[in-house]
């Protein structure tokens, strides 16, 4: 009796000073199964997606324009997070293919069923796994992923010089203001609010200095103006915008039109143009919270297109970390039938062609949702819903046999 006291509370400090001991012996026992494998599939995946995505392109600018080797290796380490948070869900179905489809193949899975042991309670590792991996993937992909794209971005300009874009600019920025407009008689706004009262154009936007700018003011009845500028900055202080070189040209109601040129001049408007400028051209450069402020910029413009194309993009910052809860669910119920071989070329045959598969239906689904065929939440989330309710009937379907 003494020594089996001795003994549990052995085990209970074990279990205190190590929580693995914690984690029932059936659940280490297959977590020990899945690891190693999937430890292997994020450094096949990965290394194979740099060398196609990144890799070649920094040798021809190493050997073209004369980047230096050091810089391109921090750009390639600094690609590494945007290629990690593709690899993850791959290498969850590949790991999970492999390791329970050993397992099947030696017969630990009919040892464990003939104990009474349930499909369900065998994935159960896989599926904490695969919660696991998609949380991580979520934080690479909201966190890391835009800091290190700007990062790697900067040194490849940096290391480049004059040759290659040396300041990031964005070209052709359109904003338009909706509102009411200002009536002559009274000068104060009228009551309809639905006019299209303003359209900012610059055509390219560099160190904060809009380029080329053309605005079109039709905020007053019966007047119509039109200013031009070889340059523009915007006065947070005053709340306006500085042009330069330009000039205005006023058409009124009866068609006598003045011509007005100028130097400086000020000009009260919003900072929207901006903050539309300062928008990654990529989705995959911001954070959702970035989005989501991207999101209420083009909701003030109207530009329905990029309204759809950001809030499909806002669903597939949750959508592509889910990914690996439908990987580490399938592969992992195809893993535990007893007709799939433990072969890796098979299972990394078998991975290529879901993952070949899942990626198709949910570019067909995101590409609908810009174009406004489906709604933004369905496209993005219908391959997530309809893998994982075919997941949990093959479960359903594995587990009544």
């Amino acid at each position: 009796m003494k020594f089996l006291n001795q003994s549990l509370i052995k085990t209970n400090i074990r279990k205190i000073i190590n929580p693995w001991f914690s984690i029932p012996l059936i659940d280490r026992w297959l977590l020990g199964q899945i690891l190693p494998p999937m430890i292997f599939a994020i450094s096949a995946f990965t290394v194979i997606s740099l060398s196609v995505g990144v890799m070649f392109d920094l040798i021809r600018k190493i050997v073209e324009y004369g980047l230096p080797v050091l810089q391109a290796l921090q750009a390639l380490i600094y690609s590494l997070p945007s290629f990690l948070v593709l690899s993850f869900p791959m290498a969850v179905l590949l790991s999970t293919l492999l390791s329970y489809g050993k397992l099947s193949a030696n017969s630990e899975l009919l040892a464990l069923r003939s104990l009474g042991i349930k499909t369900s309670r065998i994935i159960t590792p896989a599926i904490a796994v695969s919660i696991f991996m998609t949380g991580l993937t979520f934080y690479f992909n909201d966190n890391l992923v835009p800091i290190s794209n700007k990062l790697a971005e900067s040194t490849l300009r940096s290391g480049i010089g004059t040759s290659f874009n040396q300041e990031k600019s964005k070209n052709n920025i359109i904003f338009s203001r909706k509102g009411s407009r200002i009536d002559p008689t009274t000068n104060k706004p009228t009551k309809v609010n639905t006019y299209l009262t303003h359209i900012f154009y610059a055509s390219r936007f560099e160190n904060n200095i809009m380029k080329e700018v053309t605005v079109l003011d039709f905020s007053r009845e019966n007047l119509k103006q039109i200013l031009t500028a070889n340059s523009a900055i915007f006065d947070k202080d005053n709340s306006s915008w500085i042009f330069k070189d330009g000039s205005i040209v006023s058409t009124d109601s009866i068609g006598q039109t003045t011509n007005i040129k100028f130097k400086k001049y000020s000009y009260p408007f919003v900072e929207g143009p901006l903050d539309l400028a300062k928008v990654p051209k990529d989705a995959s450069d911001m954070s959702l919270k970035e989005a989501l402020e991207a999101e209420k910029i083009y909701k003030k413009i109207g530009n329905l297109k990029e309204i759809r194309k950001i809030q499909v993009r806002i669903q597939e910052k949750f959508t592509l970390p889910c990914a690996c809860l439908v990987f580490g669910l399938i592969g992992s119920i195809l893993g535990c039938k007893s007709n799939l071989r433990s072969s890796k070329s098979q299972g990394f045959g078998l991975s290529i062609i879901l993952i070949l598969v899942y990626y198709v239906i949910s570019f067909l689904c995101s590409s609908f949702g810009v174009k406004g065929l489906l709604p933004p939440i369905f496209a993005a989330w219908f391959p997530v819903l309809i893998s994982l309710g075919g997941g949990f009937y093959f479960l359903r379907k594995s587990s009544s046999i």
